[in-house]
């Protein structure tokens, strides 16, 4: 099975880059698909209070996914968060991984200096990018666009 394929039903499902999908919040059958279909780690961006209908953690845990969980919220969109975030994502680079929150709003507003500094895009691609993933909020576009433009590699 293709890895986007496994997500087959989650809202903005989408695979950027050959080995990263980006979703909202997908559901038990889809997890379970998308670990048959190769994924090894899943980030979450929802914050754990966040209703869900299942226990994600221990389902990914019963499937051998490594499970990360980094909350991001609208009152708290802070560089730690953001640098926790793409250090995640560099560090499974090239993994089958998925990256998902419930809508994949703050999901691409996450990617854009991963896309910027990683990926070699430039901000309106990368801008491009994140809205074709799911982001729709002003405020997290300009949380990932700054961040790119403050921490700009040497």
């Amino acid at each position: 099975m293709a890895l986007l394929d496994a997500l087959a039903g989650t809202p903005n499902a989408a695979q950027p880059l050959p080995w990263l999908l980006t979703a909202g919040q997908p559901g038990p059958d889809q997890l379970r698909a998308a670990a048959a279909a190769g994924v090894t780690v899943v980030i979450d961006l929802r914050d754990p209070m966040e209703p869900r209908p299942f226990d994600e953690p221990a389902l990914l845990r019963e499937l051998g996914v490594e499970y990360l969980n980094f909350p991001v919220n609208s009152g708290a969109l802070d560089a730690a968060t953001l640098e926790r975030i793409l250090g995640a994502v560099r560090q499974h680079a090239g993994a089958p991984t998925l990256v998902h929150c419930a809508s994949a709003n703050r999901v691409g507003g996450a990617l854009i200096p991963y896309f910027i500094h990683d990926e070699g895009m430039d901000e309106p691609a990368a801008i491009d990018a994140a809205m074709r993933i799911g982001l729709r909020s002003a405020e997290l576009m300009e949380w990932g666009v700054s961040h790119a433009r403050a921490h700009r590699p040497d």
